[in-house]
C-alpha cells in the first residue's frame, strides 16, 4: 500500500468518525425534542380529559334538571309520556325503561349497546372501540369507558366485574332490531 492509499484510506475513516458525531448530535437533539414533546403531550391529555368529564357531568345535571319528575301519576294537563329534552351541545342518553328501544340513543351510543348484544360474553372498551368504526388507538379507547359507564348508570348495560361491559335488557335491542337508522 503507498503512503497516499494510506492518507486516503486515514481521512476517509476521519470523514466517517465526523459523520458519525454529527449524526449522533442530531438524533440527542432529537430525542431531547421528543422527550419534551412526550411531557406537553401528556399534560394537554390530562387537561381533555379534565375538561371531557366536566362537560359530560354538566350535560348530565342539565339534562337530569330538565326532566320534570314523573314519579305521580300524569294528571289530566299532563301528558303520560314526556317530551322529549334538547340541550344544546349535550348528548341526551335516556334512562332506560321498559319499552324504551336502542333506537332512542344518540348514535355512538346505540352502537355501543348494539355490539354488546351481539356478543357472547361480557366485553372491554378495547374490544367495543373496533367494532363501533372508531380506530383503535388510545384516545378512542380511553373516552369509551365514561360511555359505557353512562349506559350503565341509565340503566342499559351492567358492569358485574370492573371493566366488563353486558348487555342489561334483552328485549331492548331485539325491539329495535331492523329499525332505520
Amino acid at each position: 500500500m503507498t503512503v497516499e492509499e494510506v492518507v486516503s484510506m486515514v481521512s476517509l475513516i476521519e470523514e466517517l468518525e465526523a459523520r458519525e458525531a454529527a449524526a449522533r448530535v442530531r438524533v440527542e437533539e432529537l430525542e431531547s425534542q421528543i422527550a419534551e414533546l412526550m411531557a406537553r403531550l401528556e399534560a394537554e391529555r390530562e387537561t381533555w380529559s379534565r375538561l371531557r368529564v366536566t362537560r359530560e357531568t354538566v350535560a348530565e345535571v342539565v339534562a337530569e334538571m330538565s326532566v320534570p319528575d314523573t314519579a305521580g301519576e300524569p294528571g289530566p294537563e299532563e301528558p303520560a309520556e314526556p317530551a322529549p329534552v334538547r340541550v344544546v351541545g349535550a348528548v341526551m342518553v335516556p334512562h332506560w325503561r321498559e319499552g324504551l328501544l336502542v333506537d332512542a340513543l344518540p348514535d355512538v351510543y346505540r352502537d355501543i349497546v348494539e355490539v354488546v348484544a351481539d356478543a357472547s360474553t361480557p366485553m372491554q372498551a378495547k374490544q367495543i372501540v373496533p367494532r363501533i368504526g372508531l380506530p383503535a388507538v388510545t384516545a378512542k379507547i380511553e373516552g369509551t369507558p365514561g360511555k359505557l359507564k353512562r349506559l350503565v348508570e341509565r340503566g342499559w348495560l351492567t358492569e358485574d366485574q370492573p371493566g366488563l361491559f353486558a348487555l342489561a335488557h334483552r328485549a331492548t335491542v331485539e325491539s329495535g332490531e331492523g329499525a332505520e337508522r
